[in-house]
């Protein structure tokens, strides 16, 4: 019997060790699988094919596994701008490719900067003598204005093209929190400081509509202006001006409305399209399919033409998406992991530095991190660059501040300085229900701020102050850099978000010019020559198996399904729009707004929160509440 036992434990422990092997040789395999990389030998001679089904962004945000595996249907992605850019110039560069192709039926967008970086990164393939083919279900603004810059556009037959325009509405909650008794304590500086409205009024007020008319009117312009330069034959205002007469012309058809405005060139489903490219570019050996054409895909190519970096480095640090506390990233501006990124770029003396800012702002405490690392840079003696992309303002500004030169390009977004919070408190909604609050203090702020019971006006004044303390340092920080007085500057903050044209009149952007042009400038500063420098991404580092999940949700794919018809998209694409307004507008509102905040609501879909650099101890249980300064 004793032997039976030991037999039997032997053979347990040689089944469990099997096991384990068993699992280390899977996890090993998986590991290998998840880090696989596109190589060199997946590109092929014909057509370049950009399938972007999903979102053009400065940064894109880190994969999640549990967000892509539990996604309804197929996720969308997102893609780096630059990326897209270096990959349609590099091709326009390559014998090996005939065509470049974008097929935009789930393009969800992008900012009207990257559009247009986009856009003259395939005017340089048409130089080339080379076509660029566009096809989608449905084009909305931000498609309407790449295909302007393809040698055709085709459209399906069953969709059409939309171009709506900037601006709409918001919704206002001041009506709503009196019917629930809830009291929203605002504290505010900046006539234009528009972010609090919706919790105290019920309409847009007549400085807020001043401001977004002349921003609105330039973004349009410049987009207008655009399309008439990169397809003279389109007529936008035939598309915008009576939209219904439009579409009646055409027999309520909204594809031949899009040909008859000049919007798209050919109407055609994905077949027909696929054998005009093919006809160009080749067919192609292996995928038969109608449609199929040679081709190459954007992860294969750009895998296949790494940047080239010689000489010296020009480290570029990228600001993306809100600025908050902490180490997130890449994809939202984690102050302390910007901060560290810099700091390691200062100890490895790079000829330049240039910050890549596209933030509507965020955590002033993030903020004013970031700001102070950019400083310990400059204070090297290393010149430093402030490239401004679809927005910059607030927060966005506030990191900007230290570099001795910043661009912009006429459709960025910037300015926005200004400071707000946003506290609820349910004193009168308690009472309605019977509760109410008493007790003892040993000072005014004892207790205080208190949610349930009121604010003291101690406290209100307080808080007050300290939002007026907080402009006058965004103030002062801005007049310090552009040299100017704090009074100059407050004439044109004020919270008010200005055009990149009308920043460079007003001061507040140096000169006209993207990324390249931030680039060059910085070289010409460490008096580096062409073939001298090359730029360095910092911080934009993916996850190990970030690549295989991309992969699977479909990013350079040919199983993704279609895209919508052109009017469920624009109903897609305003809901998210509104209803992520909506939700967050009520969540910053019940959670207290994320604290002192100055965001820019009129320059991004509205994100996320942050803390206060500078809250005196007095107020460390306010601080606590608060938890942060937003940059507006």
């Amino acid at each position: 019997m004793i032997f039976a036992r030991k037999v039997w434990r032997l053979l347990v422990a040689i089944k469990d060790g099997l096991a384990l092997l068993a699992l280390l040789l899977f996890f090993g395999a998986l590991y290998v699988v998840l880090t696989l990389r596109p190589n060199a030998g997946a590109v092929h001679e014909g057509a370049l094919l950009l399938k972007l089904d999903g979102a053009v962004v400065e940064e894109p945000e880190q994969s999640d596994l549990a967000t892509r595996l539990l996604a309804r249907g197929v996720p969308t992605n997102q893609y780096a701008a630059r990326d897209l850019v270096r990959a349609i110039e590099t091709g326009a560069a390559d014998d090996r490719i005939k065509a470049v192709v974008l097929d935009l039926s789930r393009f969800t967008g992008g900012g009207q900067v990257h559009m247009e970086a986009i856009g003259a990164a395939l005017d340089k393939v048409r130089a080339a003598k080379k076509p660029v083919f566009t096809f989608a279900q449905a084009y909305t603004d931000d498609g309407v204005l790449l295909a302007a810059h393809s040698t055709e556009a085709w459209v399906d037959p069953l969709g059409g093209a939309v171009v709506t325009g900037p601006g709409g509405n918001a919704l206002y909650y001041a009506k709503l929190l009196e019917k629930l008794k809830v009291t929203a304590h605002i504290y505010r500086v900046g006539t234009y400081k528009d972010y609090v409205e919706p919790y105290f009024r019920n309409d847009m007020s007549p400085a807020a509509k001043e401001a977004r008319t002349a921003i609105y009117a330039a973004l349009w312009d410049n987009y207008r202006a655009d399309i008439a330069k990169a397809r003279p034959s389109a007529n936008i205002d035939m598309a915008t001006r009576d939209p219904v007469a439009w579409l009646k012309a055409s027999g309520g058809d909204p594809a031949l409305a899009a040909k008859a405005a000049g919007l798209v060139d050919r109407i055609g489903d994905k077949a027909a399209f696929g054998a005009r490219v093919a006809a160009v570019a080749g067919k192609d050996d292996v995928d038969t399919r109608p449609g199929s054409f040679a081709h190459s895909t954007l992860r294969a190519w750009l895998a296949a033409n790494g940047a080239k970096t010689p000489g010296k480095a020009i480290a570029v640090i990228t600001i993306a998406g809100e600025i908050v506390d902490g180490k997130a990233g890449p994809g939202s501006a984690g102050g302390d992991r910007i901060a560290a990124l810099l700091d390691k770029a200062a100890e490895d003396k790079p000829a330049g530095l240039v910050i890549r800012v596209d933030s509507p702002g965020g955590s002033v405490n993030a903020s004013e991190v970031i700001r102070r690392a950019i400083a310990r840079v400059k204070a090297q003696g290393i010149p430093v660059a402030v490239s401004m992309g679809n927005v910059a303002a607030s927060g966005g500004y506030w990191v900007s501040t230290p570099a001795t030169r910043i661009f912009a390009e006429p459709a960025t977004i910037t300015g926005s300085i200004g400071i707000f919070a946003v506290i609820p408190s349910f004193e009168r909604a308690l009472q309605g229900v019977g509760v109410t609050g008493d007790g003892v203090r040993t000072t005014p702020l004892s207790g205080q701020p208190d949610v349930f019971s009121g604010f003291t006006p101690e406290i209100e004044a307080m808080l007050q102050s300290t939002i007026e303390s907080g402009y006058r340092r965004f103030v002062g920080l801005v007049a310090a850099a552009r040299g100017k007085t704090p009074e100059d500057i407050d004439r044109i903050a004020q919270g008010r978000v200005w055009d990149g044209g009308t920043a460079r009149q007003i001061g507040l952007v140096d000169q006209f010019g993207g990324l390249d042009e931030a680039l060059a400038w910085t070289a010409a500063q460490a008096k580096l020559g062409a073939g001298e420098w090359h730029a360095d991404y910092l911080g934009g580092d993916k996850r190990p198996y970030a690549s295989l999940i991309e992969r699977l949700a479909g990013d350079d794919g040919d199983n993704a399904p279609g895209g919508a018809d052109d009017f469920a998209m624009v109903a897609a694409r305003v809901q998210q729009d509104r209803l992520g307004q909506a939700f967050t507008q009520a969540e910053r509102l019940v959670a207290g707004g994320g604290g002192v905040q100055a965001y820019c609501l009129e320059c991004a879909a509205p994100t996320t929160t942050g803390h206060s650099p500078a809250s005196p101890p007095l107020l460390s249980r306010v601080a606590a509440y608060l938890a942060g300064w937003l940059p507006a």
